[in-house]
């Protein structure tokens, strides 16, 4: 066979591989937008949920997400960058540093289901945690810490180290050149890796099963105490979040409109991944914009 045949062939099996994959997901995209968007409106969005009457909502739990997401992004982002200046920046290569490194590899590897079991024994039951909001956000740290360190880490690598070496010829230490230097410059490849692991984090379902519990009290959206269980910012309280509610009444749920809630809650959830991943890139090229005056 002469050589160019070969390559043609190995690249059209390339292709059809490729193009399969987007068919895959492209097909399953359409497949749950078709049967959710009919049912969305606002009324969906904002009501509250309903146990045994059609009718209900995804207000509390659409809320839940939001609000777990966050929490976990300001435990998770500031231990995640500091590691990932410290292995990329500082660390040399030592017994230390490669037991740090398979930690991480091993824990970014740990399936979901074993994250939400060890945060019951753990901050449910030892810490009497109980399910809460605080519970979900420490185990959705664990899941997301090492996957979120590795993407920080891989940003900062990318930046040339003429750069470093042009800070310290201005005289700047090593911190003032990763923090006016090297940091503004990763920028981008920072915000499109959190971003989207924040999309993976809004998705997660068991370990937050076993951890944020699968209830959504009523909450008093006029009640802004964090310490009131019925606020909407009190991280003590229950809190079932979008995917767990979509698991929970196709597991259990005997409402008439079964079907429409499941379909109009995977739709959303949907959209608000792709919304994540799709503005990743568009918001870290408007932050290195504004940080390098470019």
């Amino acid at each position: 066979m002469k050589a160019k045949t070969a390559d043609k062939i190995a690249t059209g099996v390339i292709y059809g591989i490729a193009a399969s994959v987007a068919f895959v997901l492209i097909a399953m995209l359409a497949f749950i937008l078709v049967r959710g968007l009919p049912h969305l409106s606002w009324h969906f969005l904002t009501a509250a949920a309903r146990s045994f009457e059609a009718g209900g909502g995804i207000g509390i739990q659409l809320f839940n997400s939001f609000y777990l997401l966050i929490l976990a992004l300001l435990i998770s982002f500031p231990i995640a960058l500091g590691a990932a200046i410290y292995l990329n920046e500082y660390a040399k290569p030592s017994l230390f540093i490669t037991i740090v490194r398979t930690a991480i590899e091993v824990m970014s590897s740990l399936p979901s289901v074993v994250v939400g079991l060890f945060g019951f024994l753990i901050f449910v039951v030892k810490f009497h945690l109980g399910f809460s909001i605080l519970s979900g956000a420490i185990a959705l740290t664990i899941f997301n810490l090492p996957i979120l360190t590795r993407s920080i880490e891989t940003s900062l690598s990318q930046i040339p180290n003429l750069q470093r070496e042009a800070g310290a010829a201005l005289g700047l230490s090593r911190f003032e050149t990763v923090i006016h230097v090297i940091l503004p410059a990763s920028v981008p490849s920072i915000v499109t890796g959190v971003v989207i692991s924040a999309g993976r984090v809004f998705g997660e379902a068991a370990a937050l099963i076993y951890t944020a519990g699968q209830s959504a009290p009523t909450l008093d959206f006029t009640d802004w105490n964090p310490f009131n269980l019925a606020s909407p910012l009190s991280p003590f309280r229950p809190a079932e979040t979008l995917a767990v509610h979509i698991w929970k009444i196709n597991s259990e749920g005997i409402m008439p409109d079964l079907s429409a809630v499941s379909a109009g809650a995977s739709a959303v959830l949907i959209i608000v991944v792709l919304l994540f991943n799709f503005s990743a890139r568009r918001l870290g090229n408007l932050l290195y914009k504004k940080l390098t005056n470019s």
